[in-house]
């Protein structure tokens, strides 16, 4: 069955899918270019196959704790090819999958778009930095790029938490170290509970679940550490606020005020449709923490700091709008694709210069799944 899910996988990679579904009742299923596309080469997976073809790609320990938990995510390595990031579900009472194609290569910060601004992140020596957007926007890669431009410039001591491990890095001028929730420490929060004493210089926690993981990271970026962590949010006043909200009332004020003082910044991002067809731009909001918006999150103010962020471009900061009229300008994405992204549509389409007919809310219905 190992053979047979590597031949799925390599198929994948060389048809530049961003995720494989293993799912009964049809063939294997990949995300390209944001659609879903069934590999016909394939035949229809049937309950049984389905279980078979996971279970090859299992070790006996992970089959144990997928059958205790019902869920699992590990990672798997095809040698010479790339890693991926493994789900493994129970839907209906049959065991199904998706798989992450994480490149074998960690790209160069002008690969994917980094922006000047974005890489003053690497030289700083303290605070928390977060990586946010919407599952499949790139976080991983972004923060990937980031760690090993850090990885080949500073002599630093770099420790990782991820669920799973993605990018495998190379000890370069740092010492780095990297952890994998379930294999080597038990929880994101028991890791950073004693990272402290393992003489970190830099942390990057792969993503900030509970109060618990979040409070510590926090404590890790207030006590002198660069934190660099993941959150599913749409943009960076949202991020401050779900911080703040995951905490009891009674404790809200205490964490604006530390958050406040810690946090360095926020890149947003979201991958949109090229214009010319040829898979997905990366469109990212940077917010960078001035004496100005940390007083706005120390006051509860946050619904200003979209404001603070459109006037703070001196300062290196764009907003997510901005940055969509900037790929539009440049014909990387169409004005439709930025319009339906937007959070606020009509003040993106006076900014277009009302050249762009109007478009319904929302994001647009997909289009039916192609079939190769």
């Amino acid at each position: 069955m190992k053979e047979q899910m590597d031949q799925v996988l390599k198929m994948a990679v060389s048809l530049n899918a961003s995720d494989i579904h293993i799912t009964v009742g049809r063939p294997p299923t990949l995300r390209r270019m944001g659609e879903m596309t069934a590999l016909d080469k394939f035949p229809v997976i049937t309950e049984e196959y389905s279980k078979r073809l996971i279970y090859g790609i299992l070790t006996e320990a992970q089959q144990r704790a997928f059958e205790q938990s019902l869920e699992l995510d590990c990672s798997y390595h095809i040698p010479e090819l790339c890693r991926f990031r493994v789900n493994v579900m129970v839907q209906k009472g049959r065991v199904e999958a998706v798989l992450r194609v994480i490149p074998s290569k960690i790209p160069q910060p002008s690969e994917i778009g980094l922006s000047d601004s974005i890489i003053k992140f690497t030289k700083l020596n303290k605070g928390l930095v977060l990586v946010t957007g919407p599952t499949g926007s790139g976080k991983s890669t972004t923060l990937a790029s980031l760690i090993e431009l850090i990885n080949a410039t500073r002599k630093e001591h770099i420790i990782t938490v991820e669920d799973p491990i993605e990018f495998v890095y190379e000890p370069k001028t740092c010492v780095i170290r990297q952890r994998e929730v379930g294999s080597d420490t038990h929880s994101f929060a028991s890791a950073l509970k004693h990272i402290l004493r393992q003489d970190p210089d830099i942390i990057l926690v792969g993503e900030m679940r509970d109060l618990e993981t979040i409070s510590l990271a926090i404590t890790a970026a207030e006590t002198g550490h660069l934190v660099f962590a993941t959150l599913h949010t749409q943009d960076a006043a949202q991020t401050v606020d779900r911080i703040i909200d995951v905490f009891p009332p009674y404790q809200q004020q205490q964490v604006r005020v530390q958050l406040a003082n810690s946090l360095e910044g926020v890149v947003s991002q979201h991958l949109l449709p090229r214009a010319d067809g040829k898979g997905r731009a990366a469109c990212r909001e940077v917010m960078f923490v001035t004496p100005a918006i940390s007083n706005l999150i120390r006051e509860g103010k946050t619904h200003q700091i979209y404001s603070a962020i459109e006037t703070g471009s001196k300062f290196g900061m764009t907003s997510m709008d901005s940055a969509m009229l900037e790929l539009v300008r440049q014909r990387v994405i169409t004005p439709e694709v930025a319009l339906s992204k937007s959070a606020n549509p009509e003040s993106l389409r006076a900014r277009l210069g009302g050249a762009v007919p109007a478009q319904p809310q929302g994001v647009r219905p997909p289009e039916p799944g192609r079939r190769i």
